[in-house]
């Protein structure tokens, strides 16, 4: 690996084990409710609930799963040496669940007026990776 144009202060990104039950589940198409209880640490679940809610105008409920699935991201990402900051990339499959349920965790704030979350939320999220931000606005449309 070429060390070339990296900054040696910033950590190595955080990198999150597969979840291979859990995409399995969903391409049978079984739904994130069902797999909430089954895979209750997947942030990826947590974070498909929240947009689902988000869509249909549960504002508060999509709040609270995105809360979930950004809690259960940040335990995971800590389990995988993350000490607080440094890239989470979206590049890196796996990671997409946090990042999607931080995304989804804005929205929601947004739309219930938490101003400041909204902007810890965004910093953390272009922090974690930049490209993360419109990769999920493509995605969700």
């Amino acid at each position: 690996m070429s060390m070339i144009g990296r900054n040696l202060m910033e950590p190595d990104p955080t990198l999150l084990p597969e979840e291979p039950e859990v995409i399995e589940s969903l391409a049978a198409g079984e739904e994130p409710v069902d797999l909430a209880a089954k895979h209750p640490t997947s942030s990826l679940v947590w974070a498909l609930l929240a947009e689902e809610a988000l869509d249909a105008g549960y504002t508060v409920e999509g709040y609270a799963y995105a809360r979930v699935g950004y809690h259960r991201g940040l335990d995971a990402l800590r389990k995988a040496g993350w000490r607080g900051q440094g890239p989470v990339p979206w590049s890196h499959e796996p990671n997409r669940g946090f990042l999607r349920a931080l995304a989804a965790l804005g929205q929601a704030a947004a739309a219930i007026g938490e101003t400041d979350e909204v902007h810890r939320i965004h910093t953390l999220l272009d922090d974690s990776d930049p490209v993360a931000r419109e990769a999920i606005a493509r995605i969700r449309g």
